[in-house]
């Protein structure tokens, strides 16, 4: 039998150069003031509680309010955006659980904080994919080239619109 005919396990492994690696990662978690602000009123509330010596039942909403608005920070906090590319021209971008492979992306651009408010509202395709926080100032759009996918482009908001739109391919700057 001839060495070039044989298929060992090195074979079927990717190669070093083609396994995908994060390029960008991110979340968008809820900005440090809102827990700050949450405290801040939690502790006047209690004050105010305990000089009034309020019933039982305003102790309760002591405790349940604030726990009920940090559950609601942290899991408006866990969405992520995240790109891996292999090194070669592909990779994937995900935003939230959804994926986009590279192949399937026209283009993409930064959309500044003067512009979110157009591109969320009057020029906002309905078939659009969107993974928007208010509280996140930018976005990048990213327009699909898949013909068999209705969804025109994403529009995902960013802290770093110029690192996700870098770490994408076909990149242009608007």
């Amino acid at each position: 039998m001839d060495s070039l005919d044989l298929v060992t396990e090195d074979d079927l492994r990717p190669s070093p150069d083609r396994v995908p690696r994060p390029v960008h990662s991110e979340r968008l978690r809820v900005p440090g003031w809102w827990w700050l602000v949450l405290a801040a009123v939690t502790a006047l509330v209690v004050a105010v509680a305990s000089i009034l010596g309020a019933p039982w039942w305003l102790w309760l909403l002591c405790v349940v309010v604030p726990a009920l608005f940090a559950w609601l920070f942290v899991t408006v906090g866990r969405e992520s955006i995240e790109v891996e590319a292999d090194g070669q021209g592909g990779g994937t971008l995900y935003a939230g659980r959804a994926r986009l492979p590279f192949e399937a992306i026209a283009r993409s651009a930064v959309v500044p904080a003067t512009a979110k408010q157009a591109a969320m509202g009057r020029q906002l395709d309905p078939e659009a994919f969107v993974v928007h926080r208010g509280y996140v100032p930018t976005m990048v759009i990213v327009v699909l080239d898949d013909p068999l996918d209705p969804t025109p482009y994403w529009l995902i908001s960013t802290r770093d619109p110029e690192g996700l739109a870098a770490a994408l391919p076909d990149t242009r700057y608007s």
